[in-house]
């Protein structure tokens, strides 16, 4: 059995299915068989997009921009700010790097909270990544994963990003997306 990978059909990835007994015998055995295969397909998912971005990318690099502070790359204007970005990016960056996608800062505003400053952005993409059925789970993956950085309050995204889409598919993404617009 294998699963496509971030919507490729070409990559796909060897899957075996263990099923734990269920703890609680309330619990359906759909439910925990669906949980265990989901919690499955995320670890392989992990695993091969870590492999990817490691691949592509020099490791020692990643370590230097993840311990960078994205609130003094925006107070400096720094360049490195979008490949800091990028650094702090999970599975989704291996979906970005394989479609020639990126992340374009919009707007980074350095605000004053009572843990510090702290940093919101508003974010656009490039590349393929542009009008691609999946944007609506990049997006919130992208989204997601900033907001892991304790630099990081807000991730919203250019509303100029709706253009891309047809009409279902803009209201599908403003409905169902979990990401703000603005």
């Amino acid at each position: 059995m294998s699963a496509c990978v971030f919507g490729h059909p070409k990559i796909t990835l060897p899957l075996r299915l263990f099923v734990k007994e269920s703890r609680d015998s309330s619990e359906p055995a759909s439910d925990s068989l669906e949980e265990v295969y989901r919690e499955q397909i995320m670890d392989a998912m992990k695993i091969e997009s870590e492999r990817r971005i490691h691949e592509t990318h020099d490791p020692d690099e990643i370590a230097r921009l993840e311990a960078l502070s994205l609130v003094e790359l925006t107070k400096s204007d720094n360049p490195d700010l979008v490949p800091a970005l990028m650094a702090r990016l999970g599975p989704v960056r291996a979906a970005l790097d394989g479609h020639g996608g990126g992340l374009v800062v919009t707007e980074s505003r350095v605000e004053n909270t009572t843990i510090g400053d702290c940093l919101s952005l508003i974010i656009d993409l490039d590349g393929a990544c542009v009008s691609c059925g999946a944007a609506p789970g990049t997006l919130q993956g992208i989204q997601d994963d900033l907001l892991m950085d304790p630099e990081v309050i807000e991730v919203r995204f250019n509303s100029g990003m709706l253009e891309w889409f047809d009409e279902l598919q803009r209201e599908f993404v403003l409905k169902h997306g979990g990401v703000t617009f603005v």
